[in-house]
């Protein structure tokens, strides 16, 4: 079993460098950059610097399905017959609206940690509790995508027709079939728009979690200023590495949008 392990590793390890397109045997770093400050290897901050666009990259996405259910619940309270839910979801999006992000961040990762230690120390126990930077990052992230993305979402909820979710149940689909099969495929394709806008959002504010010790594209190209005392270059490379970042996004999100309305168009 050990060896299967050991094997896949490195399986995985080749892949990682071979189609890695920074430090890689065809990466812009090692093509472009060699000899220079971001150069690969001992020479240059071209690995650092890569391993900072896959957190930042990592953090993204990992933050967009946790943003996006939360913000489903949260749009669905919101216009529930319930009126406590409807309370508490308001609550919810006030909060997280009216907060700033990076004020979120620290409540997540210093108040729920002091949070849990009082806990403990309450409960009697000596163990020390730290929580993880990514994992706060992407919670704290999730919660203010959620917020934003529950309001597009009741936005395109209401631009659903009742009649809709009347014809679904004119032929014999229950509530669940109709949501998923009937008023989710339109809920995406109005929704869309919104959406993308957000996720370019998230993708730049990914940044803040610098702040607290994660070793993004911000916080390794800052290193890199400080010691090397080429703020401009490594700060613009940075920019210009969020731009490309956020042009990819868009040409992937202008496909997405180009096939959900041939989808609707060929119905």
């Amino acid at each position: 079993m050990g060896g299967l392990s050991s094997a896949l590793g490195s399986i995985w390890a080749w892949i990682s460098y071979t189609f890695d397109p920074f430090c890689g045997p065809v990466g812009v770093f090692r093509l472009l950059a060699a000899d220079t400050l971001v150069a690969c290897g001992d020479t240059g901050w071209g690995d650092d610097i890569a391993f900072g666009v896959k957190v930042t990259i990592s953090l993204a996405l990992l933050t967009l399905p946790l943003g996006l259910t939360l913000g489903f619940v949260i749009a669905l309270a919101m216009q529930s017959q319930e009126k406590s839910l409807r309370i508490a979801a308001g609550i919810y999006t006030t909060i997280f609206r009216g907060l700033p992000e990076l004020l979120t961040l620290f409540i997540v990762y210093y108040g729920f940690q002091i949070a849990l230690q009082s806990l403990l120390t309450w409960l009697g126990s000596e163990q020390r509790i730290e929580i993880n930077a990514f994992v706060a990052g992407m919670l704290a992230l999730s919660v203010v995508f959620s917020s934003y993305a529950s309001e597009v979402l009741l936005s395109a909820f209401r631009a659903i027709p009742k009649g809709q979710y009347e014809a679904g149940s004119a032929v014999g689909l229950s509530k669940s079939k109709t949501m998923s099969l009937v008023i989710v495929p339109q809920l995406i394709r109005i929704a869309l728009p919104g959406l993308s806008n957000l996720w370019l959002v998230l993708l730049k504010d990914t940044a803040l979690v610098s702040v607290i010790g994660l070793t993004d594209i911000l916080r390794q190209t800052g290193v890199a200023a400080r010691v090397t005392k080429e703020a401009f270059l490594f700060y613009g490379l940075a920019c210009l590495i969020y731009l490309v970042l956020a042009s990819i996004s868009s040409v992937g999100l202008n496909a997405i949008s180009r096939w959900a309305n041939r989808s609707e168009a060929g119905r």
